[in-house]
């Protein structure tokens, strides 16, 4: 059964995506509305400078790192519970439709991909670590490294299915019931992806490029998601990707600012971005697909929906 196939089992009326994602926008503002007091308060006791604050990047600089991190991911938080309530209440769809075809929801693809990814996430930091030492600066402090691991394993995975949620979920369903198709809902989804970290610090470091090295990772996670008929293998992949690198390691121009083991003082490049979308991407795809039985990857990721509203009856080509 295809995973797009679950978005037609709720109500499918054109009014009900817009309104979901009105109140999502609700969610994430009211979400943000702490990060907001927390910068007033601070540009008020004269702690911040308010011609800066909308520099994302030196936003990050004037809290602590582990207070910095709940504020800003508590938006995407706001966003989760917004998607989650309208899903139920607009579209009458089931969470376990929301996130498989499979009879219930596979944990292990979870796991299987949170492992993998996570393990290459460390093999790339130890061998920066032995070629190049000098770049890597070890700054593990027990007790803030604490308090960032126990948050960090609350927050940044919460923050990762919330994207997964909405983009690879809720979106790609929604323009498939719109479009008819698997190719464009593909597209657009990727490329929402990659706009929506338009304003990261990283895209001032390395340029306006580096958004193709997001929609690059958005494609990516649409085709796993497609491909498995299912959310399971992008929410893990998402998840070692953000956590294992909050943990092991951090830079004062990424979006996250942590107390991680290592901060890494060298000066990033492109190539280093991009190494992963043109190598370990289709690494993956291999990997999951071996492990996992992929077959007729044209059917499943260009063809045609169908759907009858008069039989009720679905048709997925």
């Amino acid at each position: 059964m295809s995973y797009l196939k679950n978005s037609f089992k709720g109500k499918t009326d054109w009014w009900r995506y817009p309104t979901t994602i009105v109140f999502v926008l609700i969610g994430t503002f009211l979400f943000s509305l702490p990060l907001s007091f927390a910068i007033g308060a601070k540009v008020k006791s004269g702690e911040a400078d308010p011609l800066k604050i909308k520099d994302v990047e030196y936003v990050l600089t004037i809290f602590e790192s582990n207070t910095s991190l709940v504020l800003m991911l508590l938006p995407f938080l706001g966003a989760f519970i917004a998607l989650l309530v309208c899903v139920k209440e607009f579209h009458s769809q089931k969470l376990k439709d929301f996130v498989t075809s499979r009879v219930a929801i596979d944990w292990s693809r979870f796991l299987f991909a949170f492992c993998v990814w996570g393990g290459l996430v460390v093999v790339a930091v130890g061998v920066q670590y032995i070629f190049n030492p000098d770049l890597l600066v070890f700054n593990f402090r027990p007790i803030p490294f604490l308090g960032m691991l126990i948050l960090g394993l609350i927050f940044i995975p919460l923050q990762t299915s919330a994207e997964e949620f909405l983009f690879r979920g809720y979106l790609l369903q929604g323009l498939s019931v719109l479009f008819r198709n698997k190719w464009l809902p593909l597209l657009l989804t990727s490329f929402f992806f990659g706009m929506m970290h338009y304003d990261n610090p990283e895209i001032d470091k390395l340029g306006k490029i580096l958004l193709v090295y997001y929609c690059m990772t958005g494609l990516f996670l649409g085709v796993i998601v497609l491909m498995d008929d299912g959310l399971e293998l992008s929410l893990g992949f998402h998840a070692a990707n953000n956590l294992v690198t909050a943990i092991l390691v951090t830079a004062d121009w990424t979006a996250f600012q942590t107390n991680s083991i290592f901060i890494d003082i060298s000066e990033p490049t492109l190539l280093s971005a991009f190494l992963p979308p043109l190598l370990l991407y289709p690494l993956l795809l291999v990997i999951f697909s071996k492990k996992y039985q992929w077959h007729h990857w044209r059917k499943k990721l260009l063809g045609n929906i169908s759907f009858s509203t008069e039989s009720n009856s679905h048709e997925i080509s």
